[in-house]
């Protein structure tokens, strides 16, 4: 292995580094955009449950955002509940924009990675090219040694940067998917807490209108 590293030249340094690197944000990313870590289930419920008893204080709150993405868009909602619908709404916008932010983090990085890795392979493969031209021109064709050692490393640079870059792009694209997914699902969360939170005050103002009224009429 270390003797295919060798012949590809130094070129082969920053495509190393790039397929580590491309490595360690898959595995970040693939701990991070766990679905139970960013959605947890029946966490609305819970949230609703505590507003309706009257149990969400300061340090659920708290909990709450700290817990968990969907956590921190529910908290800003309910936070802001009894300043209107709109103001409900712009208010879970605002921390959503933030919260996608954070879960698209290392992403730009894996894409540009999988972008640099062919052109890095590309350019050994010219470097690679020139040696064996080079070699020609001063020897001619009778050095077989410093023909192949070109043409590999030509190849092996080429080879590298495909193999780094190939799976990096297919896992940009996946976890781009990933955070699609899990976002459309955040939503949906909050537009459900949206509408319950303002139906309920609905029904609350309308009931204390009927009780006004019977009141009148007495």
């Amino acid at each position: 292995m270390f003797e295919i590293v060798q012949a590809g030249g130094w070129l082969m340094i920053p495509i190393i580094l790039c397929s580590v690197i491309s490595a360690a944000i898959c595995v970040e990313r693939f701990w991070t955009l766990r679905a139970n870590q960013i959605a947890p289930r029946n966490l609305l419920a819970q949230v609703w449950n505590w507003v309706i008893n009257n149990e969400l204080d300061a340090k659920r709150l708290r909990e709450l955002r700290s817990g968990s993405p969907l956590g921190q868009i529910l908290a800003a909602g309910v936070t802001n509940h009894r300043r209107g619908r709109d103001v409900m709404k712009e208010s879970i916008e605002e921390v959503a924009s933030h919260v996608v932010h954070e879960l698209e983090r290392y992403l730009n990085t894996l894409g540009t990675v999988a972008a640099i890795t062919p052109l890095l392979g590309l350019l050994g493969t010219v470097i690679g090219m020139i040696r064996v031209f080079t070699s020609i021109k001063l020897e001619g064709t009778g050095n077989a040694a410093v023909l192949a050692g070109g043409i590999s490393e030509a190849l092996i640079t080429t080879a590298a940067g495909l193999t780094v870059a190939i799976p990096s792009l297919f896992f940009y694209r996946f976890f781009q998917r990933r955070i699609d997914e899990l976002v459309v699902g955040m939503e949906q969360e909050a537009l459900k807490l949206i509408e319950v939170m303002h139906s309920e005050r609905v029904d609350r103002v309308d009931g204390r209108r009927a009780e006004v009224a019977q009141a009148n009429t007495r």
